[in-house]
């Protein structure tokens, strides 16, 4: 009797079956053939891993991946013979634009891509980010070729690049039957600022100011991922009572983003009141982080080795007074939207985003969690001081704007109580370690997946012998969000566009970068 039983495949086996990659940690990385290329796209395809990131070298392209059910995460690479790889797009859709900024930046053509169309470079550029690439000219379109849409009645709305107000630059092309929205198509790629280009040959320092400067209001998580990428890569320890210091500056900047998106998302549905109060308590977020620690966005104070600043002698009784100004206010603007009928009626149903492509793009953050995907990094596959903290992951299954704003809602009081535990736990110690001594004349990679108040955010870093910078790739929650957002808002009225795009609330320069 033959056995026909399968053994499955899983990210493990794709890794063992290529030449493994040393120094590269905390998790590994293998150069694979074109048929482990091919099984990674399996992997993706059935759902079996989740994509984590898409980014090139001047001959290889990397691929990270997460086996969320094992906890289990790797980074495959393949050579680029002839600047050509195998498209993962045309198998794993959420590849699709990263392939695309891959050929605008590095010359590298994926084959059989889903959509060869530009998508960082909008036809102003000389020269592909690499200095070692291709030289050439831009390949982009003078005019951007959107998608068609057929059908009788159909017709287009342009919006932007340049918005009312203070909000950066994004174009997006509506086709609409009447008021309903039949398709959405982005053009993103406005605020590229070449950060990567501008890391590249840097020390750590300048690197890590340009890390925290990807996307503003998310530079705490930005810097911590950077930091914690450069320590795994180096093997440097972190002092206990720094990086209790960083969990406490993570939770406080996601406090403040979720205070000013609730009462955002309540301004587009016509409701000004909300948007005030809520302002006022980010404002006492950020007011204390300056007294704490030196910048109201707490930019700069974490970096490779620890964190600049300690808090001050009044710092605990700061942030105490914080959370009980919190804990007094925030309940009654929660009863105030959940019993208003008017707000109620704007938000609930409508920008629905489904489970299934939550789970397909891997989408993370207060966005993926109202689609029914508990994904947290914090938790998994975690990272200290979180290992010691007590606290529950928010998950709803609706997927639309109101559940968008309930997972905020109970995030808040979930870093309310994580803020109060830090405190209580926070232990005596140094702050910093002496990063620049400690390093080795060799080459070596780390990678960091760290929980932004928009989701995961990926750092992968190589050093050079030299201590430098050889490479850096910075991958923000919006590139796996912005598409859905595409797919949310289909069905739905034009006037409710704003509404769902804040209850989104991708950031523009941090998917640019």
């Amino acid at each position: 009797m033959t056995d026909t039983t399968q053994v499955e495949t899983r990210l493990r086996d794709v890794i063992r079956g290529g030449r493994i990659v040393e120094p590269h940690h905390p998790w590994p990385r293998a150069v694979v053939s074109h048929e482990g290329w091919r099984q990674a796209m399996d992997l993706l395809s059935t759902g079996t891993c989740t994509l984590l990131g898409l980014w090139a070298e001047p001959e290889h392209v990397h691929m990270a991946l997460n086996d969320e059910a094992h906890n289990e995460l790797g980074v495959l690479s393949i050579v680029c013979e002839g600047k050509r790889f195998p498209s993962i797009g045309q198998a794993h859709p959420p590849a699709n634009r990263l392939e695309r900024a891959i050929r605008d930046l590095w010359a590298l053509e994926p084959e059989g891509p889903a959509d060869a169309r530009p998508w960082l470079d909008h036809g102003k550029w000389t020269l592909p980010l690499s200095l070692e690439a291709t030289r050439g000219t831009s390949r982009a379109q003078k005019n951007y070729a959107f998608l068609p849409a057929e059908g009788e009645g159909l017709h287009q709305i342009p919006v932007g690049p340049v918005h009312a107000g203070i909000i950066e630059p994004g174009h997006f092309r509506f086709t609409a039957n009447g008021e309903t929205v039949v398709r959405l198509e982005e053009r993103l790629g406005y605020v590229h600022k070449g950060i990567e280009s501008l890391m590249a040959g840097t020390s750590i320092e300048r690197a890590a100011v340009l890390a925290g400067r990807v996307s503003g209001d998310s530079t705490v998580a930005y810097a911590l991922a950077f930091a914690r990428a450069f320590e795994a890569a180096r093997g440097i320890e972190v002092p206990v009572r720094a990086v209790w210091l960083r969990a406490l500056m993570a939770e406080l900047e996601r406090l403040a983003n979720h205070f000013g998106d609730f009462g955002a998302i309540c301004n587009d549905a016509a409701f000004a009141i909300m948007h005030a109060q809520c302002g006022h308590l980010r404002e006492q977020v950020l007011r204390v982080a300056d007294r704490c620690f030196g910048h109201r966005l707490m930019m700069d104070q974490v970096a490779p080795g620890g964190v600049r600043r300690d808090l001050p002698s009044d710092g605990r009784d700061l942030i105490r007074a914080l959370v009980l100004e919190s804990r007094r206010r925030f309940p009654e603007l929660v009863e105030l939207y959940d019993n208003t009928a008017s707000l109620q009626d704007r938000t609930v149903g409508t920008g629905i985003l489904s489970a299934a492509l939550a789970r397909q793009f891997g989408c993370g953050g207060y966005v993926g969690r109202a689609s029914g995907r508990g994904f947290d990094a914090r938790r998994a596959p975690g990272y200290p001081p979180y290992d010691a903290l007590q606290f529950e992951v928010p998950v709803l299954e609706d997927g639309d704007v109101n559940a968008r704003i309930w997972i905020r809602i109970r995030e808040v009081e979930q870093s309310i109580a994580l803020i109060e535990q830090i405190l209580q736990q926070l232990p005596a110690g140094p702050i910093g370690s002496p990063v620049c001594k400690l390093l080795a004349p060799d080459v070596r990679e780390g990678m960091a997946l760290v929980e932004g108040f928009r989701g995961d955010i990926l750092v992968w870093i190589k050093t050079g012998a030299d201590g430098t910078i050889a490479r850096c790739h910075l991958r923000d929650p919006s590139w796996f969000q912005w598409p859905l957002l595409e797919a949310a808002i289909e069905g739905n009225i034009v006037a409710d566009f704003p509404l769902c795009n804040k209850s989104f609330n991708c950031s523009y320069s941090g998917h640019d970068l």
